[in-house]
């Protein structure tokens, strides 16, 4: 749960992971090629979102660089 003293950041971080989870709680076919990519899609769209929560919070330039590789890498 979210504590008091969650930056901005931290909190959309929390939301965008519990999101990412429940997305990836699929039922599975026994297909691995089906599960893995049922399962990829909401891992690398909620790498984009946090992605984008750095762009938007942070100044550190060697994190938003990542940041954006990861967007450019995942979108």
């Amino acid at each position: 749960s979210a504590a008091a003293t969650d930056t901005p950041a931290t909190k959309l971080f929390r939301d965008i992971n519990a999101r990412m989870h429940r997305d990836m709680d699929i039922r599975y076919t026994n297909d691995v090629d089906v599960d893995f990519v049922r399962n990829m899609i909401p891992h690398h769209e909620g790498a984009v979102e946090m992605a984008k929560v750095v762009l938007e919070h942070s100044k550190e330039p060697e994190t938003r660089k990542l940041a954006e590789e990861v967007i450019k890498a995942q979108e």
